[in-house]
C-alpha cells in the first residue's frame, strides 16, 4: 500500500505521516516513512537547493522549478519507494506528485496537462493507492509555522498564491474521489491522527 499525505503549508503533513507510520508498525505492518522533496541523497540536495538557498531560488523560473522537483521525485521513486513496495512494505510519504500539480500548476499557473506528463515520466506512472489531503485555511496553516522555519515559498509568495494552491488541491481531490480523502486538519494533531486511522484501518484487513 502506497499512502501519500498532501496539503497546503502548515497542514501537519509531516507530523501526521510520522504518526501514521509509527501506528502502522505497531499494527505489525512493515512501513517505510519518507518525504518529498528529499528521500534520497540526491533528493536532499535538490531540497536544499529548492527550499533553502534563497539567492538561487529568487530568480528560479517556474518550469525549472517543476523540473527540479520532478528530478528529485524520479530518484525517490527509483531508489526508495519502488524498492520498499517490492519488499512488500507499505510506504507513507509526505508530499508526492500532487504537490507539483498544486504548487507549480495551481500556484504558478503552469499547464496542468504538461505537468501530468512530467509526473508520469518521473514516476514511471506510479500513483498512490490512497492520498490523504489535510486541508486547512491558508491563514491557519501559515500561522502555525514559526517564521524562522519558513521555506522559500513562504518567504516569497503571498497569501493569494497559497489560496490558489489550496483550491487546486481541493479540485484534484474532487477529480479523483477514489484515491483522495479530504480531512479537515484545522483541529488538533490528535483529531487528525484519529481521522486518518479511521480511514486506514479497513485497509489493514482488505
Amino acid at each position: 500500500m502506497f499512502i501519500t499525505l498532501e496539503g497546503p503549508e502548515g497542514s501537519g503533513k509531516s507530523t501526521a505521516a510520522r504518526h501514521l507510520a509509527k501506528w502502522l508498525r505497531t499494527e505489525g505492518v512493515p512501513t517505510t516513512l519518507t518525504a518529498e522533496p528529499g528521500g534520497t541523497p540526491v533528493g536532499e540536495e535538490i531540497r536544499r537547493l529548492l527550499l533553502h538557498i534563497r539567492s538561487l531560488s529568487d530568480d528560479l523560473d517556474p518550469k525549472a522549478d517543476a523540473l527540479l522537483f520532478a528530478a528529485g521525485r524520479a530518484q525517490h521513486v527509483a531508489r526508495r519507494i519502488r524498492p520498499a513496495l517490492g519488499r512488500g512494505e507499505w510506504v507513507v510519504c509526505a508530499r508526492y506528485l500532487d504537490s507539483s500539480m498544486a504548487y507549480q500548476g495551481g500556484g504558478y499557473g503552469l499547464d496542468m496537462d504538461e505537468l501530468r506528463e512530467l509526473q508520469a515520466f518521473a514516476t514511471g506512472g506510479l500513483k498512490p493507492d490512497l492520498t490523504l489531503l489535510l486541508d486547512v485555511p491558508v491563514e491557519i496553516g501559515l500561522g502555525r509555522k514559526r517564521r524562522d522555519r519558513w521555506n522559500r515559498f513562504e518567504d516569497t509568495e503571498s497569501a493569494v498564491f497559497f489560496e490558489r494552491v489550496r483550491r487546486t488541491y481541493l479540485d484534484l481531490g474532487a477529480a479523483e474521489p477514489d484515491r483522495y480523502r479530504v480531512l479537515d486538519a484545522s483541529g488538533s494533531v490528535d483529531d487528525t491522527d484519529a481521522a486518518i486511522r479511521e480511514l486506514v484501518t479497513p485497509l489493514l484487513h482488505g
